[in-house]
């Protein structure tokens, strides 16, 4: 096995697309070294992107989003003046990636490109909106963050791409988001479903909605239906339960140790009525 960290992202690209599918990104290596070690993997060539500064980088954008780069860990993430005030259930929703240590590594990049279903960052960047940009030998080109999973362990990024950053868009005035799982335990669990909700209220209407749901099906949900259900309304019971109604009737969910079908689809509901409710009150000027 070869180990590479090179210092530019075209040095990273030629090389991991010349070692084909051998090659392994090493983002944080949470994910990574614990398939390594359980040999689930065995790469050939592991390519660190952790010197590469887009890569590494928080950027406010001219129109008042941000741009962060793949391998932005949690804990950094965190540490930024403005990030988490504007969009603060994207980072709960990232720092619930593991431990406090894990934090210091895990990044949302990894967290989305390692493509599990009930990964906690990505409910939350899809109903953010985020796009991400990714590179590969054929140039650059963008994806919204829905688009990326193609199953569980697997992406639509095509032979040689690297995922460089998220981007996520500026918000109106009156916004908010939150994220939400249910677990078992109380800290430190894989999440039997997960809940982002970004929305926008304009005299207490709801005038745009976004809404991600994970661990419910074989890739992370976008529902637009239940964004559909919110928007016009005053986040009243019959929008609220609508838009719990549509969660639930997206579920494509599996029996597993942390719950059965039934029980994911029901939360899936009630963990949208929870997870707006935070929101709501966000962009109201709460916390």
């Amino acid at each position: 096995m070869r180990y590479l960290a090179p210092n530019t992202l075209d040095e990273a690209i030629g090389a991991f697309a010349a070692a084909g599918s051998t090659a392994r990104i090493l983002a944080g290596g949470t994910d990574l070294l614990v398939q390594m070690r359980s040999g689930a993997v065995k790469p050939g060539l592991i390519v660190d992107i952790k010197k590469i500064s887009e890569m590494t980088a928080i950027e406010e954008t001219a129109d008042g989003g941000f741009r962060v780069g793949a391998a932005v860990p949690g804990a950094v993430l965190a540490e930024h003046p403005l990030f988490g005030k504007v969009w603060p259930g994207v980072l709960e929703a990232v720092n619930l990636i593991g431990s406090t240590q894990v934090q210091g590594r895990a990044s949302a990049g990894g967290n989305l490109c390692n493509s599990s279903p009930a990964a906690d960052s990505v409910p939350a960047l899809i109903a953010a909106g985020a796009i991400v940009t990714i590179q590969g030998p054929n140039g650059r080109r963008e994806m919204p963050v829905e688009k990326v999973p193609a199953g569980p362990g697997r992406t639509n990024l095509k032979t040689g791409e690297i995922l460089v950053s998220f981007t996520l868009p500026p918000r109106p005035p009156g916004s908010g988001d939150a994220y939400l799982r249910m677990i078992p335990r109380t800290e430190m669990d894989i999440a039997v479903v997960g809940c982002g909700v970004s929305l926008t209220l304009k005299d207490g209407v709801c005038t745009a909605a976004r809404i991600g749901l994970g661990a419910v099906a074989p890739t992370v949900l976008l529902v637009e239906a239940a964004a559909k259900a919110l928007i016009s309304s005053k986040l009243d019971d019959a929008a609220l339960n609508a838009a719990a109604s549509a969660c639930s009737a997206a579920c494509r969910p599996i029996d597993d140790k942390r719950g059965t079908i039934v029980y994911r689809t029901r939360i899936a509901g009630v963990l949208l009525k929870r997870t707006a409710a935070i929101a709501a009150k966000r962009a109201a000027g709460g916390n």
